[in-house]
């Protein structure tokens, strides 16, 4: 581009306005400012190779050199970060973060503590803030885990449970129950 005006500072900054409006600005120590003929799109390089970007709509991008990450700060107050590894955080203004993996696992971490992940064979694992957790398989099965027992229920209807004590019971559709000790012997089954 075409220089209209140049300006040298005391201090060692350079100025240069360019013929399409736009303002370079240099600093001794290798960092450099531009600002779009707009006024209002600004590039900031620094000297260690990070670049933050002020976008007209007050969308802040900056890129980490070194970590090879761009953290995207919008008007609304979103946070979006984008790591090298391809992991996405998004951070938003309530609280919320909702984290993708590289393997497109999703996970939310809501303001109340609660947790929900959901992996890429659709598998959907649930924590509540106690520490209880459900597992929705994609086969259908479901399991709840809590500090006093395991279930898991088939869609056949079947649950399952094994207790903390080691003990296991088993109810079927079809209304029979049978117990096992934590040997797995059986201690009651009522045949139908």
């Amino acid at each position: 581009e075409e220089i209209q005006r140049e300006t040298a500072y005391p201090d060692g900054k350079v100025e240069k306005v360019l013929k399409n409006g736009c303002h370079l600005i240099f600093f001794p120590n290798g960092t450099w400012k531009k600002v779009g003929s707009d006024g209002k799109t600004v590039t900031i390089t620094f000297f260690n190779g990070d670049v933050k970007q002020i976008m007209p709509d007050q969308t802040v991008i900056y890129y980490y050199a070194d970590a090879k990450t761009t953290h995207t700060t919008y008007s609304d107050g979103l946070e979006v970060l984008q790591f090298s590894n391809g992991q996405i955080e998004k951070h938003y203004p309530d609280g919320k973060k909702e984290i993708t993996f590289p393997d497109q696992t999703i996970k939310n971490l809501f303001t109340d503590g609660q947790e929900e992940s959901i992996f890429p064979d659709g598998t959907i694992v649930r924590v509540q803030r106690d520490g209880s957790k459900t597992i929705e398989f994609n086969n259908g099965q479901r399991e709840l885990h809590t500090s006093q027992f395991k279930r898991r229920e088939y869609p056949d209807g079947t649950v399952k449970t094994v207790y903390m004590n080691g003990q296991q019971e088993t109810k079927y559709v079809s209304g029979r129950v049978r117990i096992k000790d934590k040997d797995g012997n059986i201690i009651m089954d009522t045949k139908v």
